[in-house]
């Protein structure tokens, strides 16, 4: 079934006229380019610091809510640390658009503190992700990162949110189960890398070929997966079911953050057609202060991910001085504030209401 054929049979019926194409705004493209050239320098300091940091006190939350013999407590650990971990996992994305020379060796200390231990190592975004960012391709069938899911039935957002709970589950069996079973059968290996070998939405990708030194790295994440994730498995034999059940239950709240996050980061209104980067920008979100909390849902960056959308090798910690700047320049009324959103619960409210006028066929 093609991801068309999907949109039609999961979309209602809709008498609205096709909507006119966003044209380039060349004046905040321009803004965007020439008042952030100074901004492109990624500091070490942050980024180490807050990355280890931050899976310090994940793992540290995790051996509380297994070891305190307090459910209240326990659950506090448990929270804590879901939202540690899922900032951890966040450096995943800053990883995608890294140069080869950026910050050496924070790619393999992320994989062995952080990727491979959550199974999510970082070859899964590798190599996906940019294909979100390309011109002609975002938006469209062959963007692994998104779905209409604005112009789809209502119920198509809350499964794609809680089918997130099941994540912890299908990563040990990829890594326990097909990862060595590929090994031996090379059908089903190719399986594997097409279908579950990365972290996208668009249930119609099909991820090609490893190549170059990508080969290499996912060959040592994948061992390194398999090895952790028999490794997990086996904890059942010496330390009970408890542990690893309340470990998973906590990645499982880390997963429903994520997919959280990803339910508001765009919305989700485009039918395949390739858009202009203006168009783009406007189909992204972003959640710029006064309100906090988005960056405990939306970290790392992320945020700004409209922002992102226009420059995609900026630092995260570099967007809020972007943001900043391109605000104060472009003034009220501009393109460029049409991304910006007040919150979370606006944007599923407003996603859920395209989806409630589409069954309506207003």
């Amino acid at each position: 079934m093609s991801l068309q054929h999907s949109l039609d049979s999961a979309a209602a019926p809709s008498g609205a006229s096709a909507r006119a194409p966003i044209v380039d705004d060349k004046a905040m493209l321009r803004a965007a380019r020439d008042l952030t050239k100074d901004l492109y320098v990624a500091r070490g300091a942050i980024y180490w610091s807050d990355m280890l940091l931050s899976a310090g006190i994940g793992y540290a939350c995790i051996a509380g809510a297994i070891l305190t013999g307090n459910v209240g407590l326990a659950v506090v650990f448990g929270l804590v640390g879901a939202l540690a971990l899922y900032r951890a996992l966040m450096f995943n994305h800053e990883l995608t658009h890294f140069q080869k020379s950026t910050l050496p060796g924070f790619r393999t200390v992320w994989n062995l503190a952080v990727g491979i231990p959550l199974l999510t190592p970082s070859f899964m975004y590798e190599g996906v992700h940019v294909i979100h960012h390309k011109r002609t391709q975002y938006g469209t069938i062959e963007d692994p990162e998104y779905l209409p899911l604005a112009l789809m039935k209502p119920w198509t957002l809350p499964t794609f949110v809680l089918v997130a709970l099941l994540a912890p589950l299908a990563l040990i069996l990829r890594f326990a189960v097909l990862v060595p079973l590929g090994a031996i059968l090379p059908p089903v290996r190719r399986f594997v890398w097409q279908r579950f070998s990365s972290l996208s939405i668009n249930p119609e990708f099909r991820r090609r070929p490893a190549e170059g030194d990508m080969t290499r790295r996912v060959f040592w994440q994948e061992l390194g997966g398999c090895l952790w994730s028999w490794t997990l498995i086996g904890s059942i034999f010496v330390l009970g079911w408890q542990p690893l059940l309340i470990a998973l239950t906590i990645l499982s709240l880390t997963a429903v953050l994520n997919q959280l996050r990803t339910l508001v980061a765009h919305l989700w209104e485009n039918e395949g057609e390739p858009m202009t980067v203006t168009a783009q920008f406007l189909d992204s979100v972003n959640v710029p202060p006064p309100g906090p909390l988005a960056e405990i849902w939306a970290p790392v960056g992320l945020r700004y991910h409209a922002l992102h959308h226009l420059m995609p090798s900026m630092p995260y910690h570099a967007l809020p001085e972007a943001h900043r700047r391109l605000h104060r320049e472009l003034g009220d009324g501009s393109t460029y504030q049409g991304s910006n959103h007040p919150g979370m619960i606006f944007l599923i409210g407003k996603i859920a209401r395209s989806t409630m006028a589409r069954r309506r066929g207003v």
